[in-house]
């Protein structure tokens, strides 16, 4: 569509022997929640990095409001980064810093702010995601949801345009990772983002996102919204949510 907000075009991506992305194409309205799904080690991950250009495809395009992702350098990457904002599946925490100083990192490194103002974004953020009484703890300190949440603060940080998620409810256990799903409807909402998932989690995926993606063989096998997945006749596709060892897909 002529007038989306990310494009994703032909996109092209191998490590050594092993293509990874095949030519990938589809295209996110701003405001959209989007979920990718697929099997382990079947691009979704790779894909997610390749739209703060943390990877550059060997060829293909990553459009935001037309502009080139990959051909961006200098001062001009940092500005797009700037939009994004990233929860790492392992939250990516630095374990010398503390919860507040894991949150403002971004904003004293990239955004010149002063101290007070700095302190008073991280106790915001923290608040939002119910974290403001652990500002001074030390990331060993806490649970795995806990780190996801100071994660999550750390990625809104900035009043991002674009929120990232890389497998945010793996290694949880369902309740906590229900609460992150909630938290993530709920920032969605609130902050008015552009949203995109990648995950094998389908309860996750079909609570917060209003779309789903299946990668499948490095290409898109489909794309709709969650109840055109739940009754999807599509033999791969039913094998994947069902989660099923039987079937067309085979386990690696």
């Amino acid at each position: 569509m002529a007038d989306a907000f990310i494009s994703i075009r032909d996109l092209f991506k191998g490590f050594g022997a092993q293509e990874v992305l095949s030519g990938v194409s589809f295209d996110i309205n701003k405001g959209e929640s989007v979920a990718i799904i697929g099997q382990s080690g079947c691009g979704k991950s790779v894909l997610l990095k390749h739209l703060i250009q943390l990877l550059e495809p060997d060829s293909g395009q990553v459009l935001v409001e037309g502009e080139d992702v990959i051909a961006l350098h200098g001062r001009a990457l940092v500005k797009h980064r700037s939009r994004v904002g990233m929860l790492f599946q392992s939250s990516a925490l630095f374990d010398s810093l503390t919860v507040a100083e894991n949150v403002g990192l971004g904003l004293k490194e990239t955004e010149h702010l002063d101290d007070a103002t700095i302190e008073r974004t991280v106790r915001e953020k923290l608040d939002m995601v119910g974290l403001g009484d652990v500002l001074d703890k030390m990331p060993s300190q806490l649970s795995g949801g806990m780190r996801k949440r100071v994660g999550l603060a750390r990625a809104i940080a900035n009043n991002p345009e674009v929120l990232l998620y890389d497998e945010p409810t793996t290694g949880l256990d369902p309740i906590t990772a229900d609460l992150i799903d909630n938290m993530i409807v709920e920032l969605n909402q609130k902050l008015n983002v552009t949203s995109i998932a990648v995950t094998h989690d389908m309860k996750s995926a079909f609570k917060i996102a209003s779309r789903i993606i299946m990668l499948y063989q490095g290409k898109v096998e489909i794309d709709g919204s969650p109840d055109e997945i739940k009754n999807t006749t599509n033999p791969v596709v039913r094998q994947f949510i069902e989660g099923s060892s039987i079937g067309p897909v085979q386990v690696r």
